[in-house]
């Protein structure tokens, strides 16, 4: 019963997402959602168990920031069972994506998922963020329920070129986070995430060196602070 569901969520969640993904790379994401489903029993990847909300609080929720991914390689930090970082890499085949996380238990899952999945476009890094050096430094960072903004522009940082940017998911805007980001860094944007089948707040925020000066937007709006 979930196969069914699933693909009619999914395509139905795609519509609404207004993105185009061919068959094979639906297929992919619902077999990612099976892995997922499967090891979370055992590894505990994520709260989400109820499968009528794995579609939406999982694959769609993830591809939401589809249409703000540039780089050609994004790093996503703390990947933990993959999300937004797999069904990203899924539906963007032509971009390079480095998955990162501490825990060992979740990149042994996530190099499975690659192995499973055929994903030659992802890579799987164990260790702490504050502990990598890269030799070249991301243009995007993505997180998703990762830890606060403050946390994640002290751990993520070097990891960051001086002119790329952070894309951190939240549900509710956390403006608590926001007014305790440290000198040196700015919300260059926000956006509201509208995910099909979820009731929830979603948003986006775009991070990056502060230039001089904080200039926040939000649509076709601004302030500074």
């Amino acid at each position: 019963m979930s196969d069914a569901l699933w693909q009619r969520q999914l395509s139905q969640g795609l519509v609404d997402l207004d993105l185009e993904l061919d068959n094979a790379s639906q297929q992919q994401l619902l077999a990612f959602l099976t892995l997922l489903n499967k090891w979370n029993r055992a590894y505990n990847l994520t709260a989400v168990r109820e499968p009528r909300e794995m579609v939406s609080r999982q694959l769609l929720d993830s591809l939401s920031i589809l249409p703000f991914v540039t780089a050609d390689h994004l790093l996503d930090v703390g990947a933990g069972g993959g999300l937004p970082g797999i069904p990203l890499a899924i539906a963007l085949p032509h971009k390079r994506f480095t998955l990162l996380d501490s825990n060992s238990k979740k990149t042994r899952f996530l190099t499975q998922c690659v192995l499973e999945l055929d994903l030659k476009n992802v890579d799987i890094i164990h260790g702490r963020a504050e502990n990598c050096d890269p030799e070249t430094r991301y243009h995007q960072i993505s997180s998703r329920a990762f830890t606060a903004l403050d946390n994640l522009v002290a751990w993520c940082g070097h990891l960051l070129a001086d002119d790329g940017e952070f894309l951190a998911m939240k549900g509710q805007f956390p403006d608590d986070e926001v007014a305790a980001l440290p000198a040196g860094w700015q919300v260059t944007s926000r956006h509201s995430l509208s995910v099909p089948g979820s009731d929830g707040d979603r948003h986006l925020l775009v991070i990056a060196h502060d230039s001089g000066h904080q200039n926040f937007t939000t649509g076709d709006q601004s302030w500074r602070v």
